[in-house]
């Protein structure tokens, strides 16, 4: 299936947003990477890659891109060295930017968030990292799903079509019959 051609989102149509207008701190305090953000989501192939986490992972769009954005030097440089309030506001903004591209790509947002990754215990001494999961900086991210319909149902719903977990020990308690891999079994 060929790459659909890359929504570019500019820095004033990320301020016209009616969220991204909150974040215009972000985008003029100096040394705040906010064109490198801006330059690597504007790839469509990284595009495709947020989509197929929600479609074939049951993943946020950004867990499809975080590791490669977390590998970013600059972005890594300023994660590592921002102060807390700094490091979550370039955060933030990168949630508003991922709504930007998956709303222009037909998606709208669940109201849901997915997990990213798992801090260790807070405090005053804690770190501003993760301590595992999918991502070092981001502990979680929105979900989405496309206007219009679902992909693939969830597991738990086609679960549920096949009676729950266990539906076979069911069937052959109930109906006398023996799994097909234990036919050949001596007691």
């Amino acid at each position: 299936m060929p790459v659909k051609p890359p929504e570019r989102i500019a820095r004033d149509q990320f301020l016209a947003d009616r969220h991204g207008k909150t974040f215009a701190d972000v985008l003029n305090e100096p040394g705040t990477p906010f064109d490198e953000v801006l330059s690597f989501f504007n790839h469509a192939e990284r595009q495709q890659r947020m989509e197929d986490a929600e479609i074939h992972h049951d993943r946020a769009p950004l867990a499809g891109v975080v590791r490669e954005l977390e590998s970013e030097p600059v972005l890594g440089r300023f994660f590592e060295t921002a102060d807390r309030r700094r490091s979550t506001r370039l955060r933030q903004a990168i949630g508003v930017l991922v709504r930007l591209i998956m709303e222009r790509r037909g998606w709208v947002t669940t109201g849901k968030k997915g997990s990213l990754g798992v801090r260790s215990a807070t405090g005053p001494l804690s770190q501003d990292h993760n301590t595992g999961g999918l991502a070092l900086w981001f502990i979680r991210a929105e979900r989405y799903h496309r206007v219009g319909g679902v992909h693939f149902r969830s597991t738990r719903e086609r679960c549920a079509d096949l009676g729950g977990v266990g539906h076979h020990r069911e069937r052959e308690r109930t109906e006398g019959g023996a799994p097909a891999a234990d036919a050949g079994r001596q007691p």
